[in-house]
């Protein structure tokens, strides 16, 4: 091969949900050959904006084979992925988690790497997964097989995400040793929920934008309303008069769960987008001056996707937690595209050394 093909990256995008890896990874100029998840909620949005194919399946059932015929021929190959990380999640809050399901499919990403052995590998999870077993066993397997192998937590808005988001990102190469992605936002200050979503039209809570269904505000309970209305940027429910207040937060235990019921920041970064970030009681998710919580659209904004992301195709009903499940669980994708830049300077400099 030449070293213009040698420059050629094809992808395969495992747990590729609605394809936030996939479009950081196409946007940093790689090639996307497919993307496989077992949600088939997420086929539309994902081969609309990919443009590429999306496989339907488990990845228990995926062989190295399968890969192999799925790749790109004469490219550089790939495997690219996000095991769903619930398991590690801040949010569980030290729960016993050892038996769910999620647990031994990083396994299954090191399986299939062993039985295709592609010439690259990239993995981005919760920090957290860093001092797991499973991620251990991930970094032994493919040490094992002859990869240099790389990894660190990046923070969120020194790549350009306006969201304090951490992500731990492994990088991996047959090709040579390899560094970590350096940041290509080196001001946090530069982004913010203003920047990014200051310029979107006003909506009320229960409302949506006629110009676009995704700007979709969920309803407020009436005492929900008022305790929005009590809310100031940055606050917390200690801001509420007494009669808002609900009974948990009277007890001791209640005293540290102040970034729930609360509005974001205008000029800070969002909190981390979940997967209920359109629920104004679950975390800091109230809009910075509007009496809602954030709609779909903004958080698909601050979770690092362009305004003409779609994720439901024209005229279907938007369900909230089908699409709050697909923007919360996504790769932001400028991480991801940092992290495909950085790999396809690696592999312009393999290919010329």
């Amino acid at each position: 091969m030449t070293d213009s093909d040698l420059r050629q990256v094809s992808v395969i995008d495992l747990f590729s949900g609605a394809g936030g890896l996939s479009l950081g990874l196409r946007q940093a100029g790689m090639e996307i050959a497919a993307g496989i998840d077992i949600e088939e909620s997420c086929r539309y949005a994902y081969e609309s904006n990919i443009e590429a194919p999306f496989l339907a399946a488990d990845v228990r059932d995926v062989t190295g084979d399968m890969l192999n015929r799925t790749w790109a021929p004469g490219h550089i190959r790939l495997l690219a992925g996000c095991a769903p990380c619930q398991p590690f999640s801040a949010y569980r809050r030290g729960a016993d988690t050892s038996s769910e399901a999620s647990w031994p499919l990083l396994d299954e990403f090191a399986r299939l790497v062993s039985e295709s052995r592609p010439e690259l590998v990239t993995m981005e999870n919760v920090p957290r997964i860093g001092s797991s077993a499973v991620f251990g066993r991930f970094v032994a397997s493919l040490e094992s097989l002859g990869y240099h192998v790389t990894w660190e937590t990046c923070y969120g808005p020194l790549f350009g995400l306006p969201q304090h988001r951490r992500r731990l990102v492994l990088l991996a190469s047959l090709l040579g040793p390899i560094d970590n992605p350096a940041p290509t936002n080196p001001d946090p200050a530069e982004v913010s929920v203003r920047a990014a979503i200051s310029g979107l039209p006003r909506v009320e809570a229960g409302a949506s934008d006629p110009s676009d269904p995704m700007h979709k505000a969920r309803g407020l309970s009436p005492v929900n309303l008022k305790r929005i209305r009590a809310s100031t940027p940055g606050g917390t429910w200690e801001d509420w008069p007494e009669e808002l207040r609900a009974p948990c937060h009277r007890k001791s235990s209640g005293a540290t769960f102040r970034n729930v019921y609360a509005r974001m920041t205008w000029d800070d970064p969002s909190p981390t987008i979940t997967t209920l970030a359109h629920n104004f009681g679950t975390g800091r998710f109230g809009h910075p001056e509007q009496d809602r919580a954030i709609t779909l659209r903004e958080a698909a904004v601050l979770q690092g996707f362009p305004t003409s992301y779609v994720f439901v195709a024209p005229g279907q009903p938007i369900y909230m937690t089908t699409v709050g499940r697909m923007i919360g669980n996504a790769v932001p994708p400028p991480i991801a595209r940092a992290a495909g830049e950085h790999l396809l300077a690696h592999v312009r400099h393999t290919s010329v050394a």
